[in-house]
C-alpha cells in the first residue's frame, strides 16, 4: 500500500468518526452521508496527512494522534475557565500583546496545526507564521513574558512534543 493510500484511509476513518461524533445519528441516511463527506474530505485532503514513507510510523503516529486530541481539549477546557475568570473579575489586571515564538516543528503542515490549536485555544490567536525561520506571532490575552524561550514553552509547549511525534 502506498505511502497516499495510507494517508487516504486514515484521513477516511478519522473524518468518519468525527463525523458521527458530532451527529445525532438516528437514521442510517445520516450515517451514510457521513461515509460519503469522509470519502470527499479524504479524496480531496488525504495526500497531505502522510507525507514520506517511514515504515512502522505510521501506526505510532496514528496514537500520538488520538492523544494529542484529548491533550488539545483539555487544554482548551483549562484555557475557557482562565478566560472566564478573567472575565467574570474584571478586575484583575491582564497585560494583552503580541508575542513571537519559536518553534521546533518544520513541516508546513504541522505548524499550521499548531497554529490552529493555539487560535482555538480561547486566551490567544495566531497572527503571523514565518514558515522559514519556524516563528510564530501570537496575540496573547494576558502576557505572562515576553521573552521568547518562555513564551515558547508557555503557550506552544503544551502541543509542540506530541505534534513534534504526529508530523516529524
Amino acid at each position: 500500500m502506498t505511502t497516499q493510500t495510507k494517508s487516504r484511509l486514515i484521513v477516511f476513518v478519522l473524518s468518519a468518526l468525527v463525523w458521527w461524533a458530532l451527529t445525532d445519528i438516528g437514521k442510517i441516511e445520516e450515517a451514510l452521508i457521513g461515509v460519503i463527506v469522509a470519502a470527499i474530505v479524504s479524496l480531496l485532503a488525504g495526500k497531505f496527512l502522510l507525507t514520506a514513507e517511514k515504515p512502522g510510523r505510521w501506526l505510532r503516529r496514528l496514537k500520538y494522534a488520538l492523544i494529542y486530541f484529548f491533550h488539545f481539549l483539555w487544554e482548551m477546557v483549562k484555557a475557557n475557565f482562565h478566560v472566564a475568570y478573567l472575565v467574570i473579575h474584571p478586575m484583575t489586571p491582564i497585560k494583552p500583546g503580541i508575542v513571537r515564538i519559536k518553534t521546533k516543528l518544520t513541516g508546513e503542515i504541522a505548524q499550521t496545526v499548531l497554529a490552529n490549536s493555539i487560535t482555538l485555544t480561547p486566551g490567544t490567536l495566531t497572527v503571523d507564521i514565518d514558515p522559514q525561520k519556524q516563528l510564530l506571532y501570537i496575540h496573547w490575552i494576558d502576557m505572562k513574558s515576553t521573552a521568547l524561550e518562555e513564551s515558547t514553552e508557555q503557550i506552544a509547549g503544551r502541543f509542540q512534543n506530541l505534534l513534534l511525534e504526529v508530523f516529524e
